[in-house]
């Protein structure tokens, strides 16, 4: 069988030896398809959860030393905020919480990826090999694996559901089945296929155009993520001073200020994309009538959280907060040229449709993970905090749009002008001979 895989290295050991070392990767990659894909979601599933549920154990020692509640309920606290970062929110003494804390959501992300890696390898053995694939035969090793991993996954999220849920939290068991499946199929499913060898056989086959367009989305999608996270710590260090009070409000101990330090980072993603759409400029809330946005800042009381001294001050904006609304233009202006760079159109149309393509398509994923940023953090007021989503859908559209455009006709210009200028002076070395 040809191995999907890259052929090994020849080498002079001894015949046994090789054969010994052959048979080792065969088994290694003819794994058992059904328990090793359905056990492969299971373990995806199950790593950050048993992460969520120790740090809830060790929370719970440096509190308050032990002195209230049980070990059992904090690992029942450790299960609902992993069930909250698959989206099933959550009620704590009556007051419902559906604010998903992304920075935990990309671990399960990250664990279905790494695991799922891990799966394709074992399986890769499985199906039809590369020369067969090549010549049109039909391969469901992926289709099959994926289905069972993510079965796996939704498993572990439905057991979790009912084990960890009382009648006082209430978690949503569908949302968890469906956050499940878009986790393990998103994440899991492709690097299954990359583990086990396919993808490098797929990919060929996807038009060009296509797969130019993907890179160039990821790279406007990174280089706005970068922008708005560093404008957002920016400004948290500008008023570090205030997030220093408001820590030393809290009247905690080193404990306390452990689990805090925590929980910023477990909403840090949150955080970006609210500063995000502070600069496209619909802004965001942050309680029932505020609004924080480069035209106006309006608050009301706030809750004792150090990630909140980032916020503005109260009252009319500067002048120079208008031109933030620029900035996606920029950015995607410079990651399309960039992209282009390395990878140039053929034709000018060519240039205009990827570059303005792939603005609206990196607009409109923005938006859908906008969408995710928000939702109830509290009590009253603090039912509505989140991004402006449809405005900030909107404004990520057409700024990526028109920035990518530019950005790809300004590259081609840039490469068609030099390539123009090198044709001359070719000409003229052969004139002066």
């Amino acid at each position: 069988m040809t191995s999907l895989h890259s052929p090994p290295a020849r080498t002079t050991a001894r015949p046994d030896a090789r054969r010994e070392s052959d048979l080792r990767q065969l088994l290694g990659t003819r794994r058992p398809l059904v328990p090793t894909a359905t056990l492969g979601g299971a373990l995806a599933a199950a790593g950050p959860l048993l992460i969520c549920m120790a740090v809830a154990v060790v929370g719970w020692f440096l509190t308050d030393a032990g002195g209230h509640g049980t070990p059992s309920g904090a690992l029942r606290v450790g299960a609902l905020g992993w069930l909250t970062a698959h989206g099933s929110g959550v009620s704590i003494e009556g007051i419902r919480i559906t604010a998903v804390p992304l920075g935990l959501t990309l671990l399960c992300v990250w664990s279905a990826w790494r695991v799922g890696h891990r799966v394709g390898e074992s399986i890769s053995g499985h199906g039809p090999d590369a020369d067969r694939i090549a010549d049109g035969e039909r391969d469901w090793t992926v289709p099959i694996a994926g289905g069972l991993f993510t079965v796996g996954y939704a498993v572990v999220g439905v057991l979790t559901t009912a084990l960890a849920s009382t009648i006082e939290t209430t978690p949503s068991v569908g949302k968890v089945v469906l956050w499940s499946i878009l986790i393990a199929a998103g994440a899991g499913v492709p690097a299954l296929a990359r583990g086990s060898g396919r993808a490098a056989i797929w990919l060929p086959a996807i038009p060009v155009a296509v797969r130019d367009t993907a890179v160039l989305v990821r790279s406007i999608l990174r280089a706005w993520l970068a922008v708005a996270l560093a404008a957002l710590l920016v400004a948290l260090v500008l008023d570090f001073s205030t997030a220093a009070n408001i820590v030393s409000q809290l009247d905690g101990d080193a404990g306390d200020i452990a689990m805090i330090g925590a929980l910023t980072l477990l909403v840090l993603p949150n955080a970006a994309l609210f500063s995000s759409a502070y600069l496209f400029g619909p802004g965001f809330t942050v309680g029932t009538g505020t609004l924080v946005s480069p035209g106006a800042v309006v608050l009301g009381p706030l809750p004792l959280f150090p990630l909140l001294a980032a916020l503005p001050d109260s009252g009319t904006s500067p002048g120079w907060a208008g031109w933030l609304m620029l900035t996606p233009v920029l950015v995607a202006f410079a990651a399309s040229a960039w992209a282009h760079r390395s990878r140039p159109a053929a034709a000018w149309d060519q240039a205009a449709i990827r570059g303005c393509g792939s603005g609206l398509v990196a607009g409109l994923l923005l938006g859908i993970l906008t969408s995710l940023a928000g939702g109830a953090v509290g009590p009253g007021r603090m039912a509505d905090v989140g991004p402006s989503q449809f405005d900030v859908l909107l404004h990520a559209v057409t700024g990526f749009g028109i920035g990518g455009l530019l950005g790809a006709l300004a590259m081609t210009w840039w490469q068609r002008r030099g390539g123009e200028l090198a044709r001359r002076g070719l000409g003229r070395l052969r004139a002066g001979r």
